[in-house]
Formats: structure tokens, C-alpha cells, sequence
């Protein structure tokens, strides 16, 4: 019997999750633009930002930091050391709703307040305001993030 050996992409070993599809990068997008325009100076919404966890690392496809002014200029490290207050992780074909949860539990040590685990095939949104305790929204829904009064209408996320 041959063992199947599988070969991880320089990105996959550098975020440690699958590649994005066409359908991710269009909501990761989505989700980016609608808060960016519903909350332009209440929050500052980072897509792909690297943040130090333990062990190696991880890069959640979005997350939403307090609104601080952008400073060009300045050099800024590779990761944070500090908690974003809100990570986004978009559920990829290959990856189980147990190891999202897995991540969204990593992301709590650290510190974030919640995380929002999106479904593309099913159009939905788990948002885990603390460990083991989620509301779900889909469709048309509108997600209400009760930890920050956040408000975003799924109609623009998945269309």
C-alpha cells in the first residue's frame, strides 16, 4: 500500500490554511468592504494580518481592530502581539467545522473577544462571543455581534 504523501503550498505553510477559491476571496472582499463602509471611524477591518499566537503564528482572513490612524511611514513587525478585537476565518472545502472552532478557541487565548466562523455553502455566519457559546445567522440575516454592537446584513456578504 502507498502512502499518499500531501504537498502543502509555500502559502499553506506560511498561514497554515488551504489557499483561498474564487468564493472565499469574494466574501473575504465582502465582508472587508461592508464594514469598512458601515464603521469608517469606529474600526479599523485588516484582512490577511499575521497575529502571534502559540504556537507558529496564524492569519485569520479578517479582522477588526479599534480605528487607529494609519501611520505610512512607520515600520510595522510581521505580527501583532496584540489581540485584534474580532477575527474572521471563511471555512475552506478541505477544512472541518472542528478545526475552525479549534482556531477560533486559539484566538480566545489570545485574547480576541469574539470570532465569526463563515460557512460559504451553506451562506451562514457562527459568531462565538466566548468559547463553546455561538449565534448563527444566515441568508438574509442580519449578524449582530453583541460583544461591539457590530451590525453587518449577510445580503451583502454573499452575493
Amino acid at each position: 500500500m502507498e502512502a499518499v504523501i500531501e504537498q502543502l503550498s509555500e502559502y499553506e505553510l506560511e498561514r497554515g490554511k488551504p489557499m483561498p477559491t474564487t468564493p472565499h476571496a469574494i466574501i473575504q472582499s465582502n465582508i472587508v468592504f461592508e464594514l469598512r463602509s458601515r464603521y469608517p471611524q469606529q474600526y479599523r477591518i485588516l484582512s490577511e494580518l499575521t497575529l502571534d499566537t502559540p504556537s507558529n503564528g496564524s492569519t485569520p482572513d479578517v479582522v477588526i481592530y479599534p480605528f487607529f490612524k494609519a501611520d505610512f511611514t512607520k515600520e510595522y513587525p510581521a505580527r501583532r502581539s496584540d489581540a485584534p478585537l474580532v477575527t474572521v476565518e471563511i471555512q475552506s472545502p478541505s477544512q472541518s467545522l472542528d478545526e475552525m472552532v479549534d482556531k477560533a478557541n486559539v484566538y480566545f487565548t489570545f485574547g480576541v473577544k469574539s470570532c465569526w466562523i463563515v460557512q460559504p455553502r451553506i451562506e451562514g455566519i457562527f459568531v462565538f462571543d466566548q468559547p463553546n457559546q455561538y449565534h448563527f445567522f444566515h441568508h438574509n440575516d442580519t449578524l449582530k455581534d453583541l460583544n461591539f454592537d457590530i451590525e453587518l446584513s449577510l445580503s451583502g456578504v454573499f452575493i
